[in-house]
C-alpha cells in the first residue's frame, strides 16, 4: 500500500449507502445502492435541500442518529420501507446522512478528479451548511503512520463503527465495487463455538440439502439456545456431511425445519451482537457465518450466553422488547 500518507483515511459507517441528487429546478433524489428512489422515507434529508447547491450530487451513508450521536443499524431498520414517516417516528428515529465524497456541483462533473481534490472541494461546501441539519461531513482519520491507524483502528467498536475506508489520495471516482484505489480495513470478527440444532434446506443449488443451520449456546440453566442462524462457510463437501448427519439424527419436524441431535460443533465468526426482544435467547448477532467446524469439540465444550451477552454488554436481567433502549437511545452496546 506503500505510504499511510498516501491514503485518505474515514471510518467505516455501519448504514444504508445514498446518493444525494439535487436539480436545476430545484427538487431532489436520494438513491440507494440498489438504485430505489428512497427520498419518500427520509423527508428530513430531502428538506436540507434549500441549504444546497443545484445540480449536486453527494455520496454517503444514510446513519441512524440521536441527540448523542451515532445509534445501531438495528434502529435504522425501523425508517427502511416506511414512506413518508409521521412526525412521531422522525423524531424518535432521527437519522442523519454522513457525506464523504462530492461528485457533481452546479453542473460540474468531479469524478475524474483525484479524490483529495474532491475532498477540498467537499469541506469547502460544509463551510456552508448549518450544521443544526441532518446532514454532515464524514471526518477524516489522520495519522502518518500505519501503526498508528492500526491503534485509531481499534476504537471502531466504542464507536460503533465497522473499521476504515482506505482511499487513495490520487484515486479517481468509480462505479459498483471498485478495487485498487479504495480499500476497506474492517475490524477482526469476535468467535464463538456453537452447536447445531436445527436445519432446513437451502435453495438454488442446495435445494436438495440441509445447508441452513440454527446456532446454540447454552444458557444459565444449561439448556441450549438458538442465537445465530448461518448459510456460509462450509466446503461442498462438509456441507453433504453435515446434510448426512441431519437426515439421521432428526429429533423433531417443524414444517421446512429439521431439530437434530445436539452433537455438531461449529466456530461461528460474527460482526457484533445486540439486545433483541424477537429471539429466545434476548440477543441477535450480526453477519454470523461459520468460520470452521470443530471436530475436536463436544457439544458441552460450547460457549455460553453469558459470553455471547459479554461481548456486547447486554446485562442478564436487561428489560428488552422492541421499543426498549439503553439509556443512551442504543442497543448496540460495544
Amino acid at each position: 500500500l506503500g505510504s499511510a500518507d498516501d491514503w485518505q483515511v474515514e471510518w467505516k459507517w455501519d448504514g444504508i449507502r445514498a446518493q444525494f441528487l439535487s436539480t436545476s429546478g430545484g427538487s431532489g433524489m436520494l438513491w440507494s445502492r440498489g438504485e430505489e428512489a428512497i427520498e419518500d422515507c427520509f423527508p428530513e434529508i430531502l428538506a436540507c435541500l434549500p441549504h444546497l447547491p443545484e445540480e449536486l450530487c453527494l455520496d454517503g451513508e444514510i446513519l441512524s442518529w440521536g441527540h448523542q450521536g451515532l445509534r445501531s443499524f438495528s434502529r435504522l431498520q425501523k425508517r427502511l420501507g416506511r414512506k413518508n414517516p409521521g412526525p412521531s417516528l422522525v423524531k424518535k428515529e432521527g437519522v442523519r446522512f454522513q457525506v464523504y465524497d462530492l461528485l457533481r456541483i452546479k453542473g460540474e462533473d468531479l469524478r475524474e478528479l483525484p479524490m483529495e481534490d474532491r475532498r477540498e472541494r467537499l469541506e469547502r461546501l460544509f463551510e456552508k451548511i448549518p450544521d443544526y441539519l441532518p446532514i454532515g461531513l464524514s471526518p477524516l482519520v489522520k495519522e502518518k503512520s500505519w501503526g498508528k491507524l492500526e491503534e485509531r483502528r481499534k476504537e471502531s467498536r466504542k464507536r460503533g463503527v465497522e473499521g476504515f475506508m482506505l482511499k487513495r489520495k490520487d484515486s479517481r471516482y468509480e462505479s459498483g465495487r471498485v478495487k485498487g484505489g479504495w480499500y476497506k480495513w474492517k475490524i477482526d470478527p469476535y468467535f464463538a463455538e456453537m452447536v447445531l440444532v436445527s436445519a432446513q434446506l437451502g435453495h438454488g443449488k442446495r435445494a436438495n440439502l440441509y445447508s441452513d443451520y440454527s446456532l446454540a449456546v447454552w444458557d444459565e440453566s444449561g439448556e441450549l439456545v438458538t442465537v445465530a442462524k448461518a448459510y456460509s462457510g462450509l466446503t461442498n463437501e462438509e456441507i453433504k456431511e453435515v446434510d448426512r448427519f441431519v437426515r439421521k439424527n432428526v429429533r423433531g419436524k417443524y414444517g421446512p425445519v429439521r431439530g437434530v441431535r445436539p452433537e455438531l460443533v461449529f466456530e461461528i465468526a460474527f460482526e457484533g451482537a445486540r439486545a433483541s426482544g424477537r429471539h429466545k435467547s434476548g440477543v441477535a448477532l450480526r453477519f454470523p457465518r461459520i468460520h470452521r467446524w470443530r471436530r475436536d469439540k463436544k457439544p458441552e465444550d460450547a460457549d455460553s450466553l453469558a459470553t455471547i451477552r459479554a461481548f456486547a454488554g447486554i446485562r442478564a436481567d436487561l428489560e428488552m422488547d422492541r421499543g426498549k433502549v439503553d439509556e443512551d437511545g442504543n442497543l448496540l452496546l460495544f
